[in-house]
């Protein structure tokens, strides 16, 4: 999980902005991104052009970076989620308060992404993404999540037809916030959706985006950046993970 740490954006985009579609400048953005390919030391990088919907892309293969971009592919249009399972890939997805999500199963050697916003979370993006992954070999006991920092049910005040609305899609996101008003919980409402589909193994980057300022948030900004929440299959630690037996039932 990326922060507002280091990076060459500037302005309202300091400094580490890793969005193309906010107003910053593309050099900057080109930047920075090159940078988390050389630092984690991987073979590429994706990102989306997310339109806060449930689609998902799944790679096969590695998607061709343009020459001079440091292995970063052209953002891939109107999807919410990616799906891989090749190596030293990197997928990513773009938050400024809207739930970033990572999930894995080392054993089958299968990683996705899913910009959960209160849209694509009420959708079923989560959904989507995990009948994706399991299509390619990957088990809901398996499955190993973590819900990223993300506007907090404390701070997230909404119409209270609109918490309904939510709380009707995806029941437990309804919250009252710090100042008595609805809110909502979206990664409360995320962690039930995944019980429910089996998926058990699941953290939670505690972090509010509106509460901590090294993070963006556009509730509280504006006109900001972006963070991002990226994995990778390590072929190393899938192979480790085939040659672990499964748990002895209890």
């Amino acid at each position: 999980m990326t922060t507002r740490a280091g990076g060459r954006s500037s302005g309202p985009f300091a400094r580490f902005n890793l969005s193309l579609g906010v107003g910053d400048d593309p050099a900057d953005v080109a930047g920075n991104r090159a940078r988390v390919v050389r630092e984690l030391g991987l073979s590429g990088l994706v990102f989306l052009r997310q339109v806060h919907g449930r689609d998902v892309a799944v790679l096969r293969e590695p998607p061709r970076a343009r020459p001079g971009s440091g292995g970063v592919a052209p953002d891939i249009p109107d999807v919410d989620a990616v799906v891989t399972d090749v190596p030293l890939l990197g997928i990513a997805v773009l938050a400024a308060d809207c739930v970033p999500v990572l999930l894995g199963d080392a054993r089958a050697g299968v990683v996705g992404a899913a910009h959960a916003g209160r849209s694509g979370a009420a959708s079923g993006v989560l959904d989507a993404v995990v009948e994706q992954m399991t299509a390619l070999g990957a088990t809901t006991e398996r499955l190993e999540v973590l819900l990223g920092p993300a506007v907090c049910g404390s701070c997230y005040e909404v119409p209270a037809a609109m918490r309904d609305e939510v709380e009707a899609a995806l029941p437990g996101s309804a919250s009252t916030t710090r100042t008595g008003t609805a809110g909502l919980d979206l990664r409360a409402g995320l962690t039930r959706r995944l019980a429910d589909l089996g998926v058990t193994r699941v953290g939670t980057d505690p972090r509010c985006t509106i509460e901590d300022p090294d993070l963006y948030s556009h509730r509280r900004e504006g006109r900001c950046g972006r963070q991002a929440a990226i994995t990778w299959l390590d072929p190393r630690d899938a192979r480790d993970a085939r040659r672990t037996p499964p748990r002895a039932a209890r």
